[in-house]
């Protein structure tokens, strides 16, 4: 099954590239590895606003996680057709980084992050969706988002 039938089989249309809010750009290639920019967290096209053990709790974050890895794989997207190939090229989901808006003493960034990996997981599957990852707690994010995630990918 192709990623864009299974991405239609969870119900997911992947959005368009957002627009860099500072100066940089969405995405970089060098050789194989194509490395994404920071998401946010977007609830309703706004900054999902948040703070993981003040205003949060996991289980309200981890679906801000699962927004942004659909957010990540529209930039995926984007980044293949710019190479010419296409979300089936992906060889592997290298690495993720999770950055949690999260006071100091708020220690479920790992769980708040699963969000993101399962959904890489279900899309890509068990080999190509399994990827090295960090998860850290920050004092704050762009626009008080709750969450941000980068990505590294591998294409054939």
């Amino acid at each position: 099954m192709s990623i864009y039938d299974k991405l239609s089989q969870l119900g997911i249309a992947l959005p368009p590239v957002s627009v860099p809010a500072a100066a940089y750009v969405p995405f970089v290639q060098t050789g194989n590895l194509i490395f994404l920019s920071g998401h946010i967290a977007k609830q309703d096209g706004k900054p999902w606003v948040g703070q993981l053990g003040l205003t949060m709790t996991t289980d309200e974050a981890k679906p801000a996680a699962r927004a942004v890895a659909i957010d990540l794989l529209g930039t995926l997207a984007a980044a293949c057709l710019a190479a010419g190939k296409t979300l089936d090229d992906v060889k592997r989901i290298v690495k993720v980084l999770s950055l949690v808006n999260s006071t100091a003493t708020y220690t479920e960034q790992h769980l708040v992050t699963n969000g993101c990996s399962e959904l890489l997981g279900q899309v890509f599957g068990p080999v190509v969706g399994a990827h090295a990852r960090s998860a850290f707690g920050v004092a704050q994010l762009p626009m008080g988002a709750c969450v941000e995630i980068e990505l590294i990918a591998e294409i054939g």
